[in-house]
């Protein structure tokens, strides 16, 4: 099978497409036939060398695919409703940027009704990640408010639909006046722009002095201070990605004063047991929205596999509003 690796740590350059045998589904597993493949952030930090694959998973960048199950354990797909020849898209730990790839039957999900290729690929990371941080973690309710911080990444366009989806109010955040605009088409109530405001203050307008109830943060670093600030009584912080930094100084007097929480997670070094319970709550409360089209993959651009390294050029400049997604022929 035809794939792209990761030939030593650096720059995109060291993308280059290569053949390897192809991987073979053990038990609770299938392989799909991989028609595209998600692009995401933790790709990129692999690629750097600052994200390693865990323990037995490909080295093979891709945490994202779609396509139709070739082979597996009969038994396994038989207990999930599925069968070769099925169309699904599905999570994996690594070996995402390949023609084949094994992974967990508990976190395939059938493609949605309507939906290409391409538009599935684009679900699996971004859906799981929101879903565990922003429902369970954050436990977000209707009613609430939720500041998304990065609003036109891949994880902001699905947080904002999904908050809005289950009756939250949402503030996006972004850096320029054209991805602004494209959180307000995606549904956000308020979106700050970060290069030219003060989000935390901005926020405490937003919610006459109350504060909102729960920030998705990509950031870290000295947003956290901020955002520590700007949360309600009873207020969650859910830290998912430490773009600006892994050390973070914050009124912990606040903290205690106002009773929150401050929390995180990674999702791929977790259990097959645990993804699995998310997928789901997915197919019970969030593949019936995207079927009815309340939801929807944003997508903003797609890349033969052998391009993968304009991809994560793409990826590095920030300059896209939603999902990169890889295809293969």
């Amino acid at each position: 099978m035809q794939a792209v690796e990761i030939s030593s740590f650096g720059a995109p350059e060291v993308l280059r497409l290569t053949d390897r045998p192809a991987p073979m589904a053990g038990t609770g597993e299938v392989l799909i036939r991989v028609r595209a493949s998600g692009v995401n952030r933790p790709d990129v930090l692999q690629r750097s060398g600052s994200y390693p694959p865990p323990p037995g998973a490909s080295d093979l960048p891709g945490l994202e695919v779609s396509g139709v199950i070739e082979s597996g354990d009969a038994d396994a797909m038989a207990q999930a409703g599925f069968k070769v020849g099925d169309r699904v898209c599905a999570l994996v730990a690594g070996g995402g940027y390949a023609e084949r790839c094994v992974a967990p039957v508990g976190q395939c999900l059938p493609v949605p009704a309507g939906f290409d290729d391409v538009q599935a690929a684009a679900l699996p990371e971004t859906f799981f990640t929101v879903w565990s941080n922003v429902f369970d973690r954050g436990r977000l309710q209707a009613g609430e408010t939720l500041l998304v911080q990065g609003g036109t990444s891949g994880i902001g366009v699905t947080a904002i639909q999904l908050a809005k989806a289950f009756g939250a109010t949402v503030i996006a955040t972004a850096g320029s006046d054209e991805k602004c605009a494209a959180c307000k088409d995606l549904g956000a109530d308020h979106i700050i722009n970060y290069r030219t405001q003060d989000f935390s203050a901005v926020a405490k307008e937003l919610t006459d002095g109350q504060g909102v109830n729960v920030v998705l943060d990509m950031v870290a670093g000295d947003y956290v201070a901020r955002e520590v600030e700007c949360l309600a009584e009873d207020g969650r912080l859910v830290i998912i990605a430490v773009q600006g930094g892994v050390k973070a100084g914050f009124n912990a007097g606040l903290v205690l004063r106002r009773r929150l929480v401050i929390t995180g997670s990674t999702l791929r070094p977790r259990p097959v047991a645990f993804k699995a319970a998310i997928a789901e709550s997915l197919l019970e409360k969030v593949w019936p929205l995207l079927e009815q089209g309340g939801v929807r993959p944003v997508i903003h651009s797609t890349f033969p596999a052998a391009r993968a390294a304009e991809a994560h050029t793409l990826m590095e400049s920030n300059q896209h509003i939603g999902k990169i997604v890889l295809t293969w022929s």
